[in-house]
Order: C-alpha cells, then structure tokens, then sequence
C-alpha cells in the first residue's frame, strides 16, 4: 500500500510536469511597518522645549529652564532690535573695522571689509548662514554702536519676560544665555515679523554687493527646512564649544505651528535628529505630551510690524562659532 501510494504522487508530479501546470512561489512576506510611537521622544540634546505658539502651552520639556550658552541664536535679538529700530531694508551700509573686530574668534566670514551691502541682505546673512559681520552693521545702520545693540537686546529680553536671557555679546561668540523655553519664546515673536519669517524660511539666496564687484550665495544652516521633510517656517542654528550645538526653528505640525528649542548637543547632526524625532511624534498626536488646558493669562508678546515694514512699539500679546 505504501509503494502504491508513492507511485501514485510521482504520477500527479508528472502529469502537472507534462501539461504545463506551474507551481506558484511562496507569498512574499509583508513589508515591516513602522513601529507605533506610543512615548515621549528621545531627545539627545541636552535641553529641548516645544512650545504651541497659538496657545503658549508646554508641550515637551526637558531641563527647559537650565540657563545655557546660546551662540549664533542670539541673531534673532539682533534682528528684532534693528526691526523694531525701523531699520532701512533698502538702505546700504559698509562693512567696517568694527564689524571685522565683533566677529573675530568666529566662523569664516564672506562680507569683506569695505564692501557694501543692502540691509536686508545683510539680515540674509546674518539668519540664513550665521556671518558675524552683519549683526554690528546691521545695528549701526539704526544708529547702534555694539554696546548700544547689547542694551537693546537685553532690553527687548526683558520686553518678552525672558528672566534668565541675558547678553554680553553682539552675535553670541561670547556670553550670551538663555533657557531652552524662553529662545521658544523669542522665536515666536521673532517669527510674528513677516520679514524676518520670509528671511528665515529661505533655502537659498544670492546677495550682491553694492558695486556689483562681490556676488555671494548664501544656503540656509537650518537642515530640516532644506531637506524639506517637514513644513518648517524658519529658525537658527549656532555653536560655541560652550553651547554645543543649538537649534531653534519654528515647524507646522499636524496643523499645529510649534517653536522648538535644541541646546547642547554634542555633534553637529544630533540637534537635527532630536527635530525629526519631535516632529514624527507630534504627528502621531504627542502620546503622554503636557500640553496646558488654558491659554496663559499673558498675551503672547510679538513685534507691532507695520504694513510698510517699519516696527513700532512691542505690546506683550572665544571659542570658534560654527552652526
């Protein structure tokens, strides 16, 4: 019985053999999915805040009030300052020795000494790609010396109910600090600028100088804007060997526009990682973020930008520099 039940198999083989019938290969296996996000992300960066700039409510948090060297993100203090001063955006100025001296200890700059740039290319220098030339002639086009542009940075700070910002420096070579929460803050109102916003949230820019004799092509530092993987609206980068390398960046997130703040991490690329990493767990709804029941009871404080680009009075509502 067990021969014939042998021969028997061989005659069904053979016989699909002989009339063409094929067997079917094994059913690939399904692709792997993504694992569900079901906790706070981690965030490597030794201090990160996300705040919802709608509502000024916590979202993520952590060491967000430990005070720390901040670096090139100063700039956008400088930038609010000579806004807020009325700056001519189509007006020149000369880069001068005393540009030359502030941003010296600092990345390689391209805006030469005696060169003359438009203001508001100056202002795409300084927030796209970090030049520590631009934030002392920026200041001196509204009439600032470099300790009048510190006195109106700290004042601005104080404006915004930032307690533990404070600055020493013009473009965050040296001293400057603040908090995970409050460089949030400031970003907000930073980014609350229509102009300042546009300038942020440019990739690529070319800027030629007055006489026509220096054409320079600035890319923006802030990766996750060029990259484009997520809708991000503009931010700034820095480094200090103090500060470690920061990020702050403003992000629409599941239909949610978030400030996020990144300060300490230990390589170039880590801050970066840390944005990712926040932003696919905002878009999985933020399992086990704290995010505050009621609006705070202070306005969000913003810049008052005039339609015509002049600001008026704001209302509450030496270690290498690289970035």
């Amino acid at each position: 019985m067990r021969f014939l039940g042998v021969f028997s198999l061989v005659y069904v083989l053979a016989s699909a053999v002989g009339t063409g019938v094929t067997w079917a290969d094994p059913a690939p296996p399904p692709p792997p999915t993504a694992p569900a996000v079901t906790s706070l992300p981690e965030v490597k960066s030794k201090a990160a805040f996300v705040l919802d700039a709608e509502t000024g409510a916590e979202i993520f948090a952590k060491d967000a009030d430990e005070v720390r060297a901040i670096a090139s993100t100063t700039k956008i203090f400088v930038a609010m300052v000579v806004r807020k001063k009325g700056i001519d955006l189509d007006g020149y100025t000369k880069i001068s020795r005393t540009d030359v001296n502030a941003a010296k200890g600092g990345a390689r700059t391209r805006l030469d000494l005696g060169e003359t740039f438009k203001n508001h290319d100056l202002l795409r220098a300084m927030l796209m790609a970090s030049d520590n030339r631009a934030p002392t002639a920026l200041a001196r086009a509204v009439g600032l010396e470099p300790d009048d542009l510190v006195k109106a940075m700290n004042k601005l700070a104080k404006e915004l109910h930032l307690k533990k910002t404070k600055f020493t420096d013009t473009s965050g070579l040296r001293g400057n600090v603040s908090t995970a929460r409050e460089m949030t803050i400031a970003l907000r109102a930073a980014l609350a600028d229509p102009v300042l916003r546009e300038v942020m949230a440019t990739d690529y820019y070319q800027v030629h100088s007055k006489d026509g004799s220096a054409t320079i092509a600035y890319g923006n530092t802030n990766l996750p804007l060029v990259s484009k993987k997520h809708d991000v609206i503009g931010g700034k980068t820095g480094f200090t060997k103090p500060a470690g390398y920061c990020f702050v960046t403003g992000a629409i997130v599941d239909g949610r526009e978030v400030m996020l703040a990144f300060l300490g991490a230990d390589e170039k690329l880590t801050r970066f990682g840390d944005f990712n990493r926040v932003a696919t767990w905002l878009e999985a709804g933020a399992p086990g973020a704290k995010v505050a029941l009621k609006k705070p009871t202070r306005p969000k404080a913003k810049l008052d930008v005039e339609a015509s680009g002049r600001v008026g009075t704001a209302e509450p509502t030496s270690a290498k520099q690289r970035n």
